[in-house]
């Protein structure tokens, strides 16, 4: 088993440091991104994610190790061009994770923790998932079949996470042409946290925003259309306990409550957060197309 240091617990103290300063230059330059109450429920999250990741680890280990010894097909061995590979497979799996989070409602229910937030700060970061870690690691799976080593894949979803952090923050409005053309950054990930209709769905990079691009799924932000954060029904609790699971309450309750047949009761757990099974739920792809549509008689006219 090779080893790596969890680069997640050492950069805590570069977490604290970072937010610090983000809210000196924030207050001074008069830009209110923080609250109080918003930014205390963040740490919290981000406290209860390390706290029980501790478990939700020994279960992906577990799972890696498992295809990893019984079904690889290849060896692939710990050595720099391997980290390479590992990079863009790592982002690639991230992508499709994180698209399918908002497409469908069994992993939405953990990830809408992440943009319960109405503000956009550092501490948003920390907004993480107190159950979307013991199964997400689904799209993963892959990799230790043809041979990557599961430490290899634990450490490299370490190195994302750590990226993304950097990049929620209203502080830094673009990044050079080049860098914005292939790389995660504040401006494309502040458009993936925006409740505005023509931004719901997008921007589901990791690191390299070239994936959103290949599959359809960028969004620019836009100079006339400033970002509103947090979801389209705004939770209203600064509840740690609530916002970790009030989408799981919502979503059995949707499932299981009511008459209905058992095939639209399993429907709730693999359509869209929007759908209902009686036509009256409105999806994300509407929104935005009435947006646009809306957009062009506005212009029009």
């Amino acid at each position: 088993m090779p080893e790596f240091p969890d680069i997640i617990l050492f950069a805590i103290p570069l977490f604290v440091l970072s937010m610090l300063l983000e809210l000196y230059v924030t207050t001074k330059k008069s830009i209110h991104t923080y609250k109080t109450k918003d930014a205390f429920a963040s740490i919290a999250m981000g406290l209860g994610n390390v706290f029980l990741g501790f478990f939700s680890k020994i279960v992906v280990l577990f799972a890696l190790l498992l295809v990893y010894n019984n079904f690889r097909l290849f060896t692939i061995p710990v050595t720099w061009w391997s980290f390479i590979l590992l990079f863009f497979a790592d982002d690639f799996s991230y992508y499709w994770f994180h698209r399918t989070s908002h497409e469908c409602r069994l992993f939405w229910a953990s990830h809408v923790v992440h943009h319960s937030s109405e503000h956009y700060n550092l501490s948003t970061a920390l907004r993480q998932t107190w159950s979307g870690g013991f199964y997400s690691f689904i799209f993963w799976l892959w990799m230790p079949i043809v041979g990557f080593h599961p430490a290899m894949i634990v450490f490299m979803q370490a190195v994302s996470l750590l990226y993304q952090f950097w990049i929620h923050t209203e502080t830094i409005k673009k990044m050079p042409k080049w860098f914005e053309a292939v790389m995660n950054t504040p401006s494309h990930h502040r458009v993936h946290h925006g409740s505005n209709p023509i931004y719901l769905d997008r921007n589901h990079a990791g690191i390299l925003i070239i994936w959103d691009k290949l599959f359809g799924t960028f969004q620019a932000e836009l100079d006339n259309e400033k970002v509103v954060y947090g979801l389209t029904s705004k939770i209203k609790s600064y509840n740690p306990i609530f916002i970790a699971y009030h989408e799981w309450i919502a979503l059995f309750k949707d499932a299981w409550s009511g008459h209905k047949s058992l095939k639209h009761r399993l429907m709730y757990f693999f359509k869209s957060p929007g759908w209902k099974h009686d036509g009256t739920g409105v999806s994300s792809e509407t929104m935005r197309k009435d947006w646009l549509k809306n957009q062009e008689k506005i212009n029009v006219d």
